[in-house]
């Protein structure tokens, strides 16, 4: 990805290689912590996503 600071739905299915039911299921459940919402759209904030994920396999 470029050096964009949020990522669309489609973007994150990329970024994490899963499908878009998983990803909005991930973006509702972590919205505090790297979902951001403008208007009805949800967006994944890379950098907070990139923290989340070391976070999750232990770094």
């Amino acid at each position: 990805m470029k050096d964009k600071a949020l990522l669309t739905v489609k973007e994150f299915c990329s970024y994490l290689g899963i499908g878009q039911t998983k990803a909005r299921e991930l973006l509702a459940e972590n919205a505090d912590v790297f979902a951001v919402r403008i208007g009805n759209r949800l967006y994944a904030h890379k950098g907070k996503l990139d923290e989340w994920l070391l976070n999750q396999i232990g770094c």
